[in-house]
């Protein structure tokens, strides 16, 4: 797991191989003003912390499956005496491990 401050490093120098960067005022395009090259570094160091930190979140979210299928699961395990939604959840939570 990188520390913020790495992916801070990471992000500026994918700003700066960026470059130039433009913003789009009042319908005139302009590049960024070295303030807003410091703030996109920002933020996208912060993003990628995000990403790095919860993006297991959005990951077991969607391999999950919905309610109604993990019910359905739930169900025929009782009647058949089966532990497929257990090893579905296990396998979600293993592959998607949450950080450290």
């Amino acid at each position: 797991m990188a520390t913020l401050e790495e992916l801070t490093v990471v992000a500026t120098q994918e700003i700066e191989d960026a470059k130039p960067m433009y913003a789009q005022v009042n319908n005139e395009r302009r590049e960024f003003t070295d303030s807003e090259y410091a703030q996109a570094k920002v933020d996208l160091g912060n993003s990628k912390w995000d990403a790095q930190q919860f993006g297991y979140i959005q990951a077991r979210q969607e391999a999950y499956g919905s309610i109604a299928d993990q019910l359905d699961m739930q169900y025929w395990d009782n009647v058949n005496s089966s532990t497929t939604w257990k090893d579905h959840i296990a396998k979600v939570k293993s592959d998607n491990p949450k950080p450290e």
